[in-house]
């Protein structure tokens, strides 16, 4: 017997407060000190569902490494770790 596909690490709503040009500042009230990386998805262009995301890899006050993104069809912020 095969076991069912599960999805893994699916993105959560998150409250991120956003600076010039999109760039994090705080997210679920923990303040960004750095930003790693950034980095824009286009993908299902041909679909009806399009998926267009704009993805940032920070650090907090505390040294944790978050990644979140910005929903460019939908709206809304996520995170993921």
């Amino acid at each position: 017997m095969v076991p069912a596909a599960r999805r893994l690490a699916l993105p959560r709503a998150s409250r991120v407060l956003a600076g010039s040009g999109g760039r994090p500042l705080d997210v679920d009230g923990r303040e960004i000190v750095a930003v790693r990386e950034s980095w824009l998805v286009e993908d299902r262009w041909w679909t009806p569902r399009p998926l267009r995301r704009r993805y940032w890899e920070v650090v907090t006050v505390e040294g944790s490494d978050l990644v979140v993104f910005r929903d460019l069809v939908g709206g809304g912020w996520y995170r993921h770790r």
